[in-house]
């Protein structure tokens, strides 16, 4: 029998992970090709954002202006990808923030004793108790609303999901063996901490940041819609978006679909990412 017709189980596994990790690979680097051209589109056009062309109104999506105009004669397009590089740089500041927040509490939690463990516990039910929108709405309006606040607002509501993550990741690594011979040796809890327990979480902290972004942006999408996120000057999506729903009812369609679409697009794409990520580093779930 020829050998090469012979496949064994373990090739397979090993095909198969090989899969995963490739179509993370795609994911992620299509995420971050994504970002960097919307990053460089968005800083090139914005002064093109803003400007009105009153000769230019209301035009339906065409060769020229591929989004459309809009009812001030502003290029649909420019705007879509200025709104979309505002919303990606505040949904990077969020998300980066919140997933520090969780990764400190996380380990505080599970390596500082009882009496932290309850209190950092305590935080998490009662922030995941609140009314997301609602947490999303009070914090942004106290903060003056804006950038500032919208960064902030996000930062501070989505750190308890990955909080119990990786205090439970910590909490399990705090029972093997080395960490307990390490604890006998001397080291204190947090060198043990830094130098034992955080390399080993921090694939779960990566698959928590990426996961988080799309949230992060959409939470501030939501904000901006509702009027409690980023001034009217600011292109961002949510402003896009409020300022359509005056005009879907006149047959102007375009001016919410596209925008619609690119936020939708950017926030499946690092959706795929993160799942897939954490795919190929859950050992449950690494040969899917």
């Amino acid at each position: 029998m020829d050998d090469t017709l012979v496949t064994s189980p373990l090739q397979i596994s090993k095909r198969k992970r090989l899969n995963q990790r490739s179509k993370t690979i795609i994911y992620l680097v299509l995420g971050l090709t994504f970002l960097l051209l919307i990053a460089v589109a968005g800083t090139l056009l914005s002064h093109a954002a803003i400007t009105t062309n009153f000769m230019q109104k209301n035009l339906l999506p065409s060769l020229q202006y591929p989004f459309g105009t809009d009812w001030l004669g502003r290029d649909m397009l420019a705007r879509t990808l200025r709104g979309l590089s505002i919303s990606i740089v505040i949904g990077l500041f969020a998300s980066f923030i919140s997933a520090m927040i969780a990764a400190i509490l996380g380990t505080a939690a599970a390596t500082l004793g009882k009496t932290v463990d309850e209190v950092i516990t305590w935080l998490v039910d009662l922030v995941m108790g609140i009314p997301h929108l609602l947490l999303l709405i009070l914090i942004s309006f106290a903060l003056g609303k804006g950038t500032f606040g919208v960064i902030v607002a996000v930062a501070i509501s989505h750190w308890p999901a990955l909080t119990r993550v990786i205090r439970a990741e910590i909490l399990q690594l705090k029972e093997t063996n080395y960490v307990k011979i390490a604890g006998k040796m001397g080291r204190g809890k947090l060198e043990i901490a830094v130098k034992h327990m955080v390399p080993h979480v921090f694939p779960q902290f990566l698959v928590g940041l990426i996961l988080l972004f799309p949230h992060a942006i959409l939470h501030e999408a939501a904000l901006t819609f509702l009027g409690f996120g980023l001034p009217p000057e600011q292109p961002g999506i949510g402003i896009i978006l409020s300022e359509s729903m005056r005009y879907l009812s006149l047959g102007m369609w375009w001016l919410a679909v596209f925008p619609g679409l690119a936020l939708l697009i950017t926030v499946l794409l690092f959706d795929l990412a993160g799942g897939s990520l954490r795919k190929l580093i859950d050992p449950y779930s690494a040969q899917d």
